[in-house]
């Protein structure tokens, strides 16, 4: 009968089963392979050369000083300072190809996190916010939240509304005396007083709405109504904080490697992150570092590369004891790797010709390396990653329709990602 009503569209048979044959490459009509996304964001420049694609063979200009290890993979190996990551190799999947042009730090983080190139026109949202436009709450949960704070500008909602851009945490939930900020009743208010001040809010609102209908007004209300049901949830509340986990979590995550002494604090941020999904968040992004060293390069690195190593290699493998790494999407980005040859004060400068990035986790291939480099590290020498095919292929094992259009100011549609195409070869 289907195929009898498509003919009379004009449809052949033939037509019929390759748009069927398309729907199913697509993803349409499956569940989605991941059901929340662990972002880690490295700022400034993450040197691939030095992490991921080490080049043991390069002159010293270029290799650098640090020493290629094994990983869990033969044959394959990482920087020294990745030592933790390289005995999860088999869980993850290592990008060694991404590419695109932009050379500015706001330029890069734009196409980064939002599948686009910049335009002077529009401001595209990020991906967690498109995720919480099309995805929407689940539970009382914010469903986009980064740590420790936004950051980056591009990692808001661009075009769309405010009520789809992040929440943040606002501080270090590694410190003893971190609270989040507004996630607790002022003091001096009690629930009875809240509840008189809710009441007196809603007469308030209720005379301009019958003046008035604005967009603003009904966002504004769609914030006090995320934050009352966020104050009244306890579950969620307790998700915001590291109390409930034992020693030996923090141990997994090289918290309690720093001790007391203020040093860097991927694991607190990391474990916070993961909380934070489990309890219902559909998108955290966690910022962590400054990885911009135009000098003393080894020097800016030597702290904060072991201690993301020991906290990457920590969540990956929490995740995976606790049965949600499948189904829980992790990416390591930065808005673009470093020059393949250290610089005169010794140090890398930007580019972003080639970088690496990591993905696991979510529907992606466990213990793989796609794509490569060429002998310097300093171009692409087997299947290049644009920004399009990368966000592309997030969307799809999110069940997100890249393709889909949303409205932009002046009621002109844009889509999610413009000409993307999924990569299967990332795909288990």
């Amino acid at each position: 009968m289907r195929v009898g009503w498509l003919g009379g569209l004009g449809l052949s048979l033939g037509d019929y089963f390759q748009l069927q044959a398309k729907a199913a490459e697509s993803g349409e009509g499956r569940p989605p392979r991941a059901e929340r996304i662990i972002h880690i964001y490295l700022p400034g420049g993450f040197a691939h050369i030095d992490s991921f694609d080490p080049k043991p063979d390069a002159p010293v200009d270029y290799r650098g000083i640090l020493e290629a290890v094994p990983t869990a993979l033969p044959g394959v190996f990482f920087s020294s300072h990745m030592e933790h990551t390289a005995k999860i190799a088999d869980k993850i999947t290592v990008v060694r190809s991404m590419t695109h042009t932009e050379v500015d730090h706001s330029r890069g983080e734009h196409s980064m996190f939002t599948g686009y190139r910049p335009s002077p026109a529009l401001v595209y949202p990020s991906m967690g916010s498109v995720v919480a436009h099309e995805l929407g709450p689940r539970g009382a949960m914010p469903p986009y939240v980064v740590v420790p704070r936004q950051g980056s500008n591009f990692l808001g909602s661009g075009y769309l509304s405010n009520a789809y851009g992040p929440f943040a945490l606002g501080g270090d939930p590694g410190r003893s005396n971190f609270r989040v900020r507004d996630l607790e009743l002022p003091e001096g208010v009690t629930e009875s007083r809240f509840e008189n001040r809710k009441n007196w809010k809603q007469l308030v609102d209720r005379h301009f709405s019958e003046m008035e209908s604005d967009d603003k007004l009904s966002t504004m209300d769609s914030f006090y109504q995320r934050a009352y049901e966020l104050l009244s949830s306890r579950e969620s509340k307790e998700a915001f904080s590291l109390k409930g986990e034992t020693d030996q979590t923090k141990d997994l995550y090289g918290m309690n490697a720093w001790g007391p002494v203020l040093r860097p604090r991927a694991g607190a941020n990391l474990l916070i992150a993961r909380r934070l999904v489990e309890a219902g968040a559909r998108f955290v992004t966690v910022t962590y570092g400054s990885w911009d060293t135009h000098a003393y390069h080894y020097r800016g690195i030597e702290t904060q590369m072991p201690d993301f190593d020991k906290a990457f290699a920590g969540l990956i493998t929490d995740l995976d004891q606790r049965g949600m790494l499948d189904t829980t999407l992790v990416l390591v980005t930065s808005e673009f790797g470093r020059t393949p040859r250290i610089n005169a004060g010794g140090g890398r400068d930007h580019w972003p010709r080639v970088f690496s990035i990591v993905m696991a986790g979510g529907g992606i291939k466990r213990g793989s390396i796609y794509g490569s480099s060429d002998a310097l590290a300093s171009e692409p020498s087997d299947s290049p990653l644009s920004i399009e095919d990368y966000s592309t292929t997030i969307y799809h094992l999110l069940g997100i329709d890249a393709g889909k259009s949303l409205m932009s100011p002046g009621d002109r549609p844009q889509a999610i990602v413009m000409n993307g195409n999924v990569v299967q070869d990332l795909i288990a």
